[in-house]
């Protein structure tokens, strides 16, 4: 599997590293072992809302190419869903197999296209923002409806990734990892449309 993490600036840094420390662990399992990934911007260097910098590794890719796109949120998402270029960009994405988000990275997969006829979350705070761009708004963590999988706010992105090491290569394999990262909580509020 190769998959695509999408940064931006204003992005919330939690979302993307909660997922990111869970899901790289798809390597460990035999089942999903040579699960590849690239940090993916439209510049080099992006800076979140509080002023950290990252450097990408794959500046504005074909997202085609990829089996799974993964869109963290933060503030930064407010002004690139009305960005063309950006918008455009994440389309490139209508192929892929699997379309996640975490937080408002969901408003940008709306902006996109990809949530219409679609039940989706996102950050408590904003489901009004979300309203316009899917079938329905679940209040709730998880919502995986067909290969669209949207979550909530910015601490669910380390349930969304035990989710995802459950769904690619088992329960056992999602405990093995809960281990690893001394997470002792279950997920709770996770529905499959």
């Amino acid at each position: 599997m190769r998959m695509a993490f999408i940064l931006f600036n204003g992005v919330t840094f939690l979302d993307f590293v909660g997922f990111y420390d869970v899901i790289y662990r798809l390597n460990l399992f035999d089942q999903t072992k040579g699960t590849t990934w690239d940090i993916c911007g439209l510049t080099e260097e992006v800076t979140d809302e509080l002023g950290m910098s990252v450097k990408v590794n794959v500046i504005k890719p074909d997202l085609s190419q990829y089996d799974l796109v993964f869109v963290p949120g933060g503030m930064g998402t407010r002004k690139l869903k009305e960005d063309i270029e950006f918008v455009d960009w994440i389309r490139t994405a209508e192929s892929v197999s699997y379309k996640i988000s975490v937080c408002t990275g969901s408003l940008l997969l709306g902006a996109a296209g990809f949530l219409e006829d679609k039940i989706a979350t996102t950050h408590p705070n904003v489901y009004d923002l979300l309203e316009p761009y899917c079938k329905e708004v679940m209040k709730t963590r998880i919502v995986k409806d067909g290969n669209v999988i949207t979550a909530g706010g910015v601490a669910t992105s380390i349930d969304l990734g035990l989710y995802l090491i459950e769904l690619f290569a088992g329960q056992e394999e999602a405990d093995v990892v809960k281990k690893q990262i001394d997470y002792p909580y279950t997920a709770v509020g996770i529905i499959e449309v």
